[in-house]
């Protein structure tokens, strides 16, 4: 399937959180290249990207390859977020728009509604939307950065157990946004800092210490141009 050139980094880059190139794989510019329908040129300049954050790494006589990460370098990631989430929602106390607090709002409303419902699927893409707007709402391009490619490494890293109650994780999202919307940085921060922290008690490691291998779902009908997977 062709996809413009500009998006082969976000693809490649879903594509291993969606574990369809293996941990430890080879990526091989050609191969690439066919399969987003693209030249190598920006699949060679996605590799480049994807390698500094962290999710390829370079390996002699291999090439690019789909980096190994240890369960220290796992579990280093869980408490960056808890570092930085509330710091970004202190910020976004501070520095949020309208447009961003119509947003959190109405994410909020819609969340409620599918906790309400049960409906897990839709959940997990609504808490991705309304984080990764809160962290737009830092007006840091840097934090909202790192905080997208902490979710990203999150995610490919780990499975996250759904809320043992969603009603509640959604009035946790709701309190942020109360905290936000008043310009109370203090607030945002200790509500963030505790809803993170319940949040990432519900995660478990893909792959066993010293497996080097992730227990993947291999899918590439449905891999390519797929949202992003956001926690």
């Amino acid at each position: 399937m062709r996809i413009p050139a500009h998006s082969v980094c976000t693809a490649i880059r879903d594509d291993i959180v969606a574990g369809v190139h293996e941990r430890g794989g080879r990526l091989t510019e050609e191969v690439l290249a066919r399969r987003y329908g693209v030249s190598r040129v920006p699949v060679r300049e996605a590799l480049r990207t994807l390698e500094a954050e962290g999710f390829v790494v370079t390996r002699r006589h291999a090439g690019a390859c789909v980096a190994e990460p240890t369960e220290q370098e796992a579990a280093d990631l869980l408490e960056m977020r808890m570092l930085l989430e509330p710091l970004g929602a202190s910020r976004a106390a501070q520095r949020r728009t309208e447009a961003h607090l119509k947003v959190l709002r109405g994410l909020v409303r819609l969340g409620q509604e599918r906790a309400r419902q049960g409906n897990s699927d839709d959940l997990r893409s609504l808490s991705g939307w309304f984080h990764e707007t809160l962290a737009q709402a830092t007006g840091s391009p840097a934090l909202t950065s790192t905080l997208t490619q902490l979710r990203h490494k999150i995610a490919w890293m780990y499975a996250a157990e759904g809320p043992s109650d969603p009603v509640e994780y959604w009035a946790e999202h709701g309190a942020i946004v109360d905290a936000v919307a008043r310009g109370d940085g203090d607030r945002a921060r200790s509500v963030t800092a505790l809803h993170t922290e319940r949040a990432s008690a519900g995660h478990r490691l893909r792959f066993a210490s010293g497996a080097g291998r992730t227990d993947r779902v291999r899918n590439s009908q449905h891999a390519v141009n797929m949202p992003s997977i956001r926690h």
